[in-house]
C-alpha cells in the first residue's frame, strides 16, 4: 500500500545504506538487519485510540540475540510529524538498569562513560532517557559526581537539530552516518555494560 511504498521501503533503504556505512564503527558487536515498526499503533492500553502512527520509524540495533526492544539502537530514526535521529537504550528494563548502574558506579567504566557523555553533548546532542529518578537511586550517594547518569532508566543519544530541508535529499543518508557514528561509542559502551 501507500505506506509500504512511500515510507517504510524508503526508511528500509535509508537504513540499509546506513548500516553499512556505520558498521565499521562497531568492530566487537554485530549490527543487526534494520527494522521498520509498524504504522498501526498498539491502542489496547492507551486512552488515544487513533489507529496509525503520524510518522514511519525504524532502527538498526546492535546486539545480536536480543529482542530489539531490549537491544540498544546504533541508530534509531522516525520521521513523519515528529522527527527523531537518536541510538542508545530508550529504557532499561530490571536487569539491564542494575548492570547499567553498577557500570555507572564502576570508577573506570563510569569515568568513560562520563567523558562520552560530555564529548557528545559537545556536539549538540540531548542525553536523556525514557525514564529518569527524581532522586538518588537507593543506596547511591547524591552526591556521586555521575547522579544524574544513574538517576536516569534508559541512556539516549538525540540529536538537537535535523535539517528538515536534508531528509528528502541524499545529504540525508552521510548526514544521518555521521550522527551515528559519533553515537556509536555511546552505543558500544551500553552493549557491553547492560551484556
Amino acid at each position: 500500500g501507500e505506506f509500504e511504498e512511500g515510507w517504510s521501503k524508503p526508511m528500509s533503504a535509508l537504513l540499509g545504506e546506513a548500516r553499512a556505512k556505520i558498521d565499521g564503527a562497531y568492530p566487537d558487536c554485530d549490527l543487526e538487519e534494520p527494522k521498520v515498526f509498524r504504522l498501526h499503533r498498539d491502542v489496547r492500553f492507551s486512552a488515544d485510540k487513533s489507529p496509525y502512527k503520524t510518522s514511519v520509524s525504524g532502527v538498526i540495533a546492535a546486539r545480536k540475540g536480543l529482542k530489539v526492544t531490549a537491544a540498544p539502537a546504533a541508530l534509531y530514526v522516525q520521521l513523519g510529524l515528529e522527527n527523531i535521529v537518536a541510538g542508545g537504550l530508550y529504557m532499561m528494563d530490571a536487569e539491564q538498569l542494575a548492570k547499567y548502574r553498577a557500570a555507572v558506579l564502576d570508577e573506570a567504566r563510569g569515568a568513560e562513560l562520563g567523558k562520552i557523555v560530555k564529548g557528545l553533548e559537545k556536539k549538540g546532542f540531548a542525553l536523556t532517557a525514557g525514564e529518569a529518578l527524581k532522586t538518588a537511586p537507593r543506596g547511591i550517594d547524591p552526591a556521586h559526581p555521575r547522579i544524574e547518569l544513574l538517576k536516569k532508566k534508559g541512556l539516549i543519544a538525540v540529536v538537537n537539530e535535523i535539517p528538515i530541508a536534508r531528509i528528502t535529499s541524499r545529504d540525508f543518508l552521510p548526514w544521518v552516518s555521521t550522527q551515528a557514528k559519533a553515537m556509536a561509542p555511546l552505543v558500544r559502551w551500553l552493549v557491553f555494560a547492560t551484556a
